[in-house]
């Protein structure tokens, strides 16, 4: 099933501000809470479909790449994506947004189990790498075994229960007010949240019993993948604290450049230069694609500027709508430089017929090659 658009989910356009975004998004997040909609599904998903939208507009970097590319910015295949978040990673990460709306004054009460006097989960920090790509492995799809330094919770770490916040992760305010007694929670300055502090640390780790250890994360690369798309690898960042959830690895794709091919879109193009003799005689030619050397035919009497079309030959869609094109543009080259007798072959065919230009309908300028190219 498709995945809807973020500001249809949102109900605001494009041009929101971040203010107007956050607005949008609180009001239908308070709409389909859980607290207000107990044991309702539908409720439940467009709750998530809120906060998966709210998470990808509110960053600047993340929305601009979805203005750009959309859903698959984000969407690749296996472990990738931008959505999938569950209501610990909302409650989490957006728990501000809902002030005190619920569960007496920001606490969150109706659902699985409360989460007003549970300890907040806390998220670990996501990592950030850049992954080259031939166009060979942008076709075909592969697998790249990566070195990742990771911080992770070292060995003989111990924690125990925050005596700030007993656990909850919050500390509870009241203020006196024109309207009454208000009150507020606010994320626990002495554990971050997490409801939990260091009891024991070995050697070597940070405040937070952390160190930082390297390890190989296999990253699953799908076919039609762009320069400049971000891919996700969850769980592969940073670990968190106590009982917090890991970050997520960030996988930012770079094309290198092919030596004979050049990518526009799903399609490839490839120029291919023949000789005098080979135009007027017709021959064949290998020539470079993204699976291998293939050989195609030249017809006698080719013009220069044909363009022959290899149909599928492209870069697979990342959407999987098909394959793109591979697209020949045959370019008869011209010697620069001729001895005596072949001078004198070319100066008793200048007035041949045979050798005048002829053109026939099926003979296309060089603008209708262009308009067909993007037809």
């Amino acid at each position: 099933m498709a995945k809807r658009d973020y500001y249809e989910i949102l109900g605001i356009d494009k041009n929101a501000s971040a203010a107007e975004i956050k607005k949008a998004y609180r009001k239908m997040a308070l709409k389909y809470h859980p607290d207000k909609n107990p044991n309702d599904k539908e409720a439940e998903t467009k709750f998530k479909e809120a906060a998966e939208a709210y998470e990808v507009l509110s960053n600047a970097d993340k929305k601009a790449r979805y203005d750009q590319f959309g859903h698959q910015a984000f969407d690749g295949n296996g472990g990738f994506g931008g959505g999938g978040m569950n209501m610990d990673d909302i409650f989490s990460q957006f728990g501000d947004i809902f002030g005190g709306a619920f569960g007496g004054g920001g606490g969150f009460s109706g659902f699985g189990g409360g989460f007003g006097g549970q300890q907040r989960r806390v998220k670990g920090s996501n990592l950030r790498i850049r992954v080259k790509l031939t166009l060979e492995e942008i076709a075909n799809g592969v697998e790249k075994k990566v070195k990742v330094r990771r911080k992770v919770q070292a060995s003989g770490t111990t924690y125990k229960t925050c005596s700030m916040c007993h656990g909850s992760g919050q500390v509870t305010r009241i203020t006196n007010t024109i309207l009454g007694r208000m009150q507020t929670a606010t994320t626990c300055t002495t554990c971050g949240g997490a409801g939990q502090t260091i009891d024991k640390k070995p050697d070597g780790a940070d405040a937070h019993g952390l160190i930082v250890k390297e390890e190989t994360v296999s990253i699953k690369i799908p076919a039609g993948v762009v320069d400049g798309m971000q891919l996700k690898v969850s769980g592969k960042g940073n670990e968190a604290p106590g009982n917090g959830v890991s970050g997520d690895l960030l996988v930012a794709i770079e094309e290198e450049k092919h030596a004979t091919l050049q990518r526009e879109g799903d399609n490839l193009h490839y120029d291919l230069y023949i000789s005098l003799p080979d135009a007027v005689l017709g021959t064949s030619k290998e020539i470079d694609t993204v699976t291998g050397k293939v050989r195609i035919k030249v017809e006698a009497g080719v013009q220069s500027g044909k363009i022959l079309r290899l149909r599928g030959k492209g870069i697979p869609s990342i959407n999987g709508y098909g394959k793109g094109d591979l697209l020949v543009h045959v370019n008869v080259w011209t010697p620069k430089t001729l001895n005596k007798q072949q001078k004198d072959f070319f100066e008793t065919m200048k007035d041949d017929e045979h050798f005048a230009p002829k053109p026939e309908s099926s003979d296309k300028s060089f603008f209708e090659k262009v308009k067909d190219m993007f037809s």
